[in-house]
């Protein structure tokens, strides 16, 4: 598992998440809506997601960077 970040500075971000999904696998997303969690099984709906979440992967920066951006964060609240 990795974490990444996704910087506010990200240029050309073609999408914006709307809601929190998680991809088990590729017969299953389950996303978290306001006001419940809805499992999605329909193989198209399926690709959605997965396009998705290889999309907001490629803005992410992982490691290093993303360190420096949390600490930024942090000490913006201080």
């Amino acid at each position: 598992m990795s974490l990444g970040v996704i910087p506010f500075s990200a240029a050309d971000r073609p999408l914006w998440t709307l809601e929190a999904f998680t991809v088990f696998d590729d017969s299953r997303v389950h996303v978290e809506l306001l006001s419940a969690q809805v499992t999605v099984t329909a193989p198209s709906e399926i690709t959605l997601y997965v396009r998705a979440f290889e999309k907001l992967t490629e803005l992410a920066v992982y490691g290093t960077q993303a360190r420096a951006l949390i600490m930024s964060a942090i000490d913006a609240l201080g």
